[in-house]
């Protein structure tokens, strides 16, 4: 899919306070106050997990100030009356702690994937999302409105790099995922095991190690091929971050059984090239 929107994500973000774009944001209806009861969650919100200490903070803090920022919603087509939110869950679930009765919202004339889309943006411009909830709404978009990597990324101002990756997440076995949602492992130690027959047993030495994701890499890099497999050693791990900080590029050290090994270090363009080839030849 391209050429379909005209900057929703950057629009939105301006009607949620981050920023003033060029971009005209989604339709305003009106703005008021509903009953609590009158809304329901956003069926194409990608964010799953709400923590219990920042909920209770929230609603201290709205039962002393009152909810400062409306929340966005659009019209329920199932329930004539009723609305559903599109973004500000956490806001709408933290003031029924505080006991409030009516929220006020903004009411947005939007899609179901216009919908999808200001979920995923509001949540991401946040930090919000968890890994696998940020995966499972790009796969959504994907999936379900036929958005390319590209379009995606466009949308979310991420690399597209960035989307696949994060994608990929998704095809590691399920106790791993879990392990990402619940925050015990970081999708830079979770990458290097996608694709490994031994990912959970990995990601589980991973977490009781509280291994770096750097040597998460070398560990599974090493049980990928015939160097090393049960030790990561420190030293070779620290040369090669030392090498990354000189050069200003990434450096992989393999070191084999017998102490033999080789040093690659990875260039994108004959700029870098020719850096490499300076510091090589320079006497």
């Amino acid at each position: 899919m391209s050429g379909k929107k005209k900057g929703l994500g950057r629009g939105l973000s301006a009607l949620f306070g981050d920023q003033k774009p060029k971009d005209k944001p989604a339709e305003i209806k009106q703005s008021n106050s509903v009953s609590i009861s009158d809304l329901s969650r956003n069926r194409y919100q990608p964010r799953q997990y709400f923590s219990e200490e920042k909920l209770e903070e929230l609603a201290n803090s709205i039962k002393k100030n009152g909810i400062i920022q409306p929340i966005a919603v659009r019209p329920d087509k199932t329930d004539n009356g009723k609305y559903e939110i599109v973004a500000g869950e956490r806001r709408w679930l933290a003031a029924q702690r505080a006991g409030l009765h009516e929220i006020p919202v903004t009411i947005l004339d939007l899609s179901d994937v216009e919908s999808l889309e200001v979920a995923i943006v509001e949540n991401i411009q946040r930090d919000d999302l968890n890994p696998v909830e940020e995966a499972r709404g790009y796969k959504r978009l994907n999936e379900e409105f036929k958005y390319d990597h590209e379009s995606i990324s466009k949308l979310m101002s991420k690399s597209r790099s960035h989307i696949s990756n994060t994608l990929r997440l998704l095809s590691l076995p399920s106790d791993v995922v879990a392990m990402l949602e619940e925050g015990t492992l970081t999708s830079g130690q979770a990458r290097p095991l996608i694709g490994l027959s031994n990912a959970s047993s990995i990601a589980e030495e991973v977490v009781s190690k509280n291994y770096s994701a750097r040597k998460v890499e070398y560990l599974t890099r090493n049980k990928k091929g015939n160097y090393k497999e049960k030790q990561v050693d420190a030293n070779i791990i620290k040369a090669q971050e030392r090498i990354e900080k000189v050069l200003g590029l990434k450096v992989n050290i393999l070191n084999k059984k017998d102490n033999s090994g080789k040093i690659v270090i990875e260039y994108k363009d004959l700029d870098q090239f020719d850096l490499i080839s300076g510091l090589l030849t320079k006497r």
